[in-house]
């Protein structure tokens, strides 16, 4: 095969997805849908190694190869990314449950499919219960979580409050220091 025939209109060898004829790496689309991990490292804030390993430990299914051996993500496996994201920055939660909510999402799914196929009622009802436990598992992390930043904000606020209550003693101590001997003054904390 002539190498004008291996190169795509993007700019890259369609044998292994390299660039050519001085194209960038990761500078051109990866095409069909697909972005090349460099694509989703810039877009979803994440390092390639963090990608890897996402993938390595089953939070993300392992992308699509080219036949170069490149990474190529969908646009489902982007937003899964940004989700992982959100639940461990935003929300605080660890990599391992994220990983149990996303199994929950996926079982989610399969029983969402078997419900739509199915006709028989108490079957249905079956998939009905199996679909409220992973809901109530996903409630009870999601409490958990909420319990412990709760219990984090009450001790914050008591320690405000607690800055509260010696800024009131410290302030009556400087008050009652400076308090002018006319008597005249009120006595109140500067503001």
């Amino acid at each position: 095969m002539a190498s004008s025939e291996r190169q795509r209109t993007d700019g890259t060898d369609t044998r292994d997805g390299t660039p050519v004829d001085g194209a960038a790496a990761g500078a051109t689309p990866a095409g069909d849908g697909y972005s090349r991990i460099e694509q989703v490292a810039a877009r979803t804030g994440l390092t390639k190694r963090t990608l890897r390993y996402y993938e390595e430990i089953g939070l993300l299914p392992p992308p699509t190869r080219t036949e170069g051996n490149y990474r190529l993500y969908s646009e489902a496996d982007i937003v899964q990314l940004e989700r992982i994201k959100r639940l461990r920055d935003l929300l605080g939660f660890s990599l391992k449950d994220i990983r149990e909510i996303a199994q929950a999402e996926e079982e989610r799914e399969q029983v969402r499919a078997a419900w739509q196929r199915e006709t028989d009622p108490r079957a249905r009802l079956a998939w009905l219960d199996r679909v409220e436990t992973i809901t109530r598992r996903q409630l009870q992390l999601v409490d958990e979580k909420l319990a412990g930043l709760q219990d984090m904000r009450a001790h914050v606020q008591a320690r405000l409050e607690r800055y509260d209550g010696h800024r009131a003693e410290l302030q009556a101590q400087l008050g009652s220091a400076h308090r002018p001997d006319d008597g005249n003054d009120s006595g109140r904390a500067p503001e």
